[in-house]
């Protein structure tokens, strides 16, 4: 399965882990204030981006979405033969997945997201950033011991940064789609919590996760 191999430094450091988890706690409550504010109808001008409501609708789909990816993930992982190329993790590595969830969307599909500009941008911007998104992991490169190393000639790490760009979109689509009026950002919350603790799990079912 994909997964957040460093974001800095080692993620399975538990000092670390809890830092990105306790930042968002912090986002998230700042995101519940705004939210509180606009739907009594005094929206924060600086407010956080999609601190709106949903349809409930909205967040079936994105549980169900994010699983439906993460279960095409898996099966594609199978067909290649790539699920026995996963690295281990610690249990600690939970935290900053679960921080991921808050810090990732605010930014990528929060502040990155362009849609006052027309559908064109909107578009392209999507799959640019996209693709940041999925680079800006490290499975196409490491860095250890202040050196950079790419893996262009892993097929892993294509796929792995495939997984992430197609999830990305898939997070981008839970933001702006019809069902998501106001634009808010509680279904790509949703979506990426269910993507990242259903990795989680299938990773420690498979033996991937040191207790």
């Amino acid at each position: 399965m994909t997964e957040q191999q460093q974001l800095f430094g080692s993620q399975d450091s538990p000092i670390l882990g809890l830092a990105l988890l306790a930042a968002a706690i912090w986002v998230s409550k700042i995101w519940r204030e705004d939210y509180l504010l606009h739907q009594s109808g005094k929206p924060h001008p600086g407010a956080l981006p999609g601190a709106t409501s949903c349809p409930p609708k909205a967040l079936w789909i994105a549980v169900i979405g994010g699983f439906v990816l993460i279960l095409l993930e898996t099966l594609l992982e199978w067909t290649f033969g790539y699920h026995t190329q996963q690295t281990v993790i610690t249990a600690w590595f939970l935290a900053p997945m679960l921080a991921a969830a808050i810090l990732e969307e605010v930014i990528f599909r929060g502040y990155l997201t362009i849609h006052k500009h027309g559908k064109t941008i909107l578009f392209t911007s999507s799959v640019g950033f996209s693709a940041l998104f999925a680079i800006a992991h490290p499975h196409l490169w490491t860095w250890e011991d202040h050196s950079l190393t790419l893996h262009l000639e892993s097929g892993k790490a294509w796929f792995s940064t495939t997984a992430l760009f197609a999830k990305s979109l898939g997070f981008y689509y839970l933001r702006l789609a019809p069902f998501n009026p106001q634009h808010s950002l509680l279904p790509c919350f949703v979506a990426h919590l269910a993507v990242n603790i259903a990795t989680f799990a299938i990773k420690a079912q498979q033996g991937y996760v040191q207790w």
